[in-house]
């Protein structure tokens, strides 16, 4: 017969059971609290990354917009868009929710090349103006405690960019809008964007200033130096050929490059449509290498002599005395200057079956130092 095990090893056998089945669940208690942190922070780092609109929480859409979307695009229900919003009508249809607006806005950064690269200011009213000096104040050095002379007196003028009604009319059927999946605010800020960004490309490039931006283009040239030019007046590099490059063109991009002062070059870009691009791709140094460098990581521009490339269609082809290629700062050359409201009109019954929705903005651009932006001409 075996001996019994004594009372004192199976009390101290079943504390270690105990304290081993207590150990484990607070372990699993600790997983469970990890795993819960880990999801917590999941959720705040989605929510972090998405956009959030200023009245709306983590990214829902507001009751303004809800009420604009559903009372007023879907069904054209106006009485409830101004119960909800206070709305006005005005000339122009009624001014969208700050949602709408930030999704157009940021699409036109994206699509709008000009737009991408230059200054850009909201106004509260149709009109901008603003004052820059066309020579600074004049400086020099003293002692300590010698008397200061009087300086000089700066010049200035007056930047008023002229302004247009920039207007877009995109077009869905009623069966679309009564679709509950059809996201009507991402579509509509697509399409308006769209059409904005094909309209303003023009406009800030070649516009004429007559109930329109002034383009860039549109100014006088001349082959004068900084000092020797008139506010406004762009200065060109000419291309040493009356249709196209002479023989050295990489000579002339970097007399281009060069003519702008060191300044500006921190953040200059180059501007040329698809075609010059094309034409500008193909040129090497004397040693071989192409002058055109593709970007070396996704999201990277294209590069020409180490400065980013921008594409604007609306910039003229190489021919005799065209201007198909500008360098420069145009974050300090161009200002860009617009109302902060799109407004909207929804019109059913001009194209039945379709809906319309009548979109206008004022929008306004012109020169804003003419140092900062500098010109190829093809000439010789």
């Amino acid at each position: 017969m075996e001996n019994p095990v004594p009372n004192e090893q199976l009390d101290a056998s079943f504390d270690l059971v105990t304290r081993m089945d207590a150990a484990e669940q607070s372990v699993e208690t600790l997983r469970g609290d990890v795993e819960e942190v880990k999801s917590r922070l999941e959720r705040v780092s989605r929510a972090a990354a998405r956009p959030v609109i200023a009245g709306s929480a983590e990214g829902a859409p507001s009751l303004e917009l809800k009420g604009f979307v559903e009372g007023y695009l879907r069904s054209g229900r106006e009485t409830e868009w101004k119960s909800l919003s206070g709305a006005v009508a005005t000339d122009g249809g009624y001014a969208v929710p700050r949602e709408i607006d930030a999704m157009i806005a940021a699409r036109l950064r994206a699509i709008s090349p000009i737009r991408s690269i230059a200054q850009v200011v909201q106004t509260g009213t149709a009109g901008y103006r603003k004052l820059i000096t066309t020579s600074g104040t004049a400086s020099g050095w003293v002692s300590e405690t010698a008397a200061r002379p009087i300086t000089g007196t700066p010049s200035f003028a007056e930047i008023a960019p002229p302004t247009g009604e920039l207007y877009a009319n995109p077009a869905a059927s009623q069966a679309m809008l009564d679709d509950a999946q059809f996201d009507v605010p991402t579509w509509l800020a697509n399409e308006i964007a769209t059409e904005f960004a094909r309209a303003e490309g023009a406009a800030f490039i070649s516009g004429t200033g007559s109930n329109q931006p002034m383009g860039f283009l549109t100014n006088a040239t001349s082959a004068s130096i900084d000092s020797a030019r008139t506010f406004g007046t762009l200065q060109h590099v000419v291309s040493g050929n009356a249709t196209g490059f002479d023989t050295a063109p990489e000579l002339k991009l970097i007399d281009l490059v060069q003519s702008l002062k060191s300044g500006h070059r921190q953040g200059a870009s180059w501007v040329m449509n698809a075609k010059t691009l094309a034409a500008v791709r193909k040129l090497k140094a004397t040693d071989g290498s192409f002058l055109w460098q593709p970007g070396v990581m996704e999201g990277q521009p294209n590069r020409l002599l180490g400065y980013p490339v921008v594409e604007a269609e609306d910039m003229p082809d190489i021919a005799a005395n065209t201007l198909p290629i500008a360098f420069g700062n145009f974050r300090a050359g161009y200002l860009i200057a617009e109302r902060s409201a799109t407004a909207i009109l929804r019109d059913p019954f001009t194209n039945k079956p379709f809906v319309h929705f009548y979109a206008t903005k004022r929008i306004g651009g012109q020169i804003l130092d003419s140092d900062a932006i500098k010109v190829l001409k093809i000439s010789t």
